[in-house]
């Protein structure tokens, strides 16, 4: 029997989005010089070369940004080599972010009340956010919280659990920031399907949401120069977990990636939008702007087709993809940012924010400008 889920009693006005961040790292290497990288190393094994650039060609992606010099992979032979790189990159990338969102937003580091994390490409404790925090000098009584393996839908998720929160501070100010260096988690010894579609297709990069409780803004705050955050919604599908997530292996984590990611996505994707949509009094005709994760080519297809979206409508998550790759956790965050600097949404435009990933499960985020 389905359940709907307990809405929150009437609060302060909804948290608003003031700006983003994003940081893509200095190495760049298009898709041909990346194939080439990997057809050297793997056709020593006998992989098939042809097979693995018509999976290169298939994602569509032109060229990705990457932690490290392209020469510099191969001497990452254990795991405490590539997740030391993962702190030392990521915490470069992340404070960098974080900081540009706080200045796109009129604030500074002393002003975060609330600062969460997402990742699923490398570990630390203490957790990356506190050197962040230390980088930054945020103040002692930040609250943080560092989640990680939620994977591709934990910008998405990180959104709605920051917004959550606002609603019970609405003076308060959060930061959410992904990090993810998917370069740094390649098996150079796994031939299998998945792995040489996670070659093609993740690149490295960060961002970084302010988001502002609406109790501040409506009190004169730094000033919203998002959208709001109306509502929110999860749906986890059970028994999915074998559909994407890591094996952990010597070497690290290996990647899992069903080919069945489309198909799940068409059977459950139009359903949930369209119950998460009536339990606020809306239907698909009354969002105008989707900002989809970029999960790949049949995945966008999957999203776009079960919700019959008008050609277009995914514009700038395809744009994303091309430029540079599914970032797993940043990409959604990523493509708000595109569609926030296009200066396309208009006061009173909706928008739905989504993203799918690890458990197998979607983060659905309604917008309004």
């Amino acid at each position: 029997m389905d359940h709907e889920p307990r809405r929150p009693p009437p609060a302060a006005p909804p948290p608003a989005v003031s700006a983003v961040g994003r940081v893509l790292p200095r190495h760049y290497a298009d898709q041909e010089a990346i194939l080439a990288a990997l057809r050297s190393h793997w056709v020593e094994k006998h992989f098939n070369p042809a097979r693995l650039e018509e999976i290169h060609r298939a994602v569509r992606v032109g060229g990705r940004h990457l932690a490290l010099p392209l020469a510099e992979y191969p001497a990452l032979d254990t795991f405490r080599k590539a997740n030391d790189a993962w702190i030392r990159v990521a915490s470069e990338l992340g404070s960098e972010a974080v900081s540009r969102a706080l200045e796109a937003a009129g604030l500074g580091p002393a002003d975060v009340d609330s600062f969460f994390f997402v990742t699923v490409t490398g570990i630390s404790t203490p957790s990356l956010d506190a050197r962040v925090v230390n980088r930054l000098a945020m103040r002692p009584d930040v609250k943080r919280v560092p989640v990680f393996g939620l994977g591709c839908v934990a910008g998405a998720a990180g959104l709605a659990r920051l917004s959550d929160q606002l609603r019970a501070f609405p003076e308060g100010v959060g930061v959410l920031l992904s990090v993810e260096l998917c370069s740094l988690t390649l098996q150079r010894n796994d031939l299998s399907v998945a792995n040489a579609v996670a070659s093609g297709i993740f690149g490295d990069g960060a961002a970084a949401v302010v988001l502002e409780g609406g109790g501040r803004a409506r009190a004169g705050g730094a000033g919203r120069r998002g959208p709001r955050v109306l509502a929110t919604r999860s749906s986890f599908y059970p028994d999915t977990e074998w559909v994407m997530g890591w094996d952990v292996v010597d070497t690290g984590f290996q990647v899992v990636l069903s080919a069945k990611v489309p198909e799940i996505t068409r059977a459950h994707i139009a359903r949930d939008v369209d119950a998460f949509l009536a339990s606020e009094g809306l239907a698909r005709s009354d969002i105008r702007h989707w900002v989809a994760h970029t999960g790949g080519p049949k995945v966008l297809e999957a999203f776009a087709g079960a919700l019959e979206l008008p050609e277009g409508a995914l514009e700038l998550s395809w744009r994303s993809l091309e430029s540079v790759g599914n970032l797993s956790s940043a990409s959604v965050l990523f493509v708000l940012a595109d569609l926030l600097e296009s200066g396309r949404a208009r006061p009173g435009d909706r928008g739905l924010l989504a993203a799918m990933g690890p458990g197998f499960c979607a983060e659905l985020v309604l917008l309004e400008w």
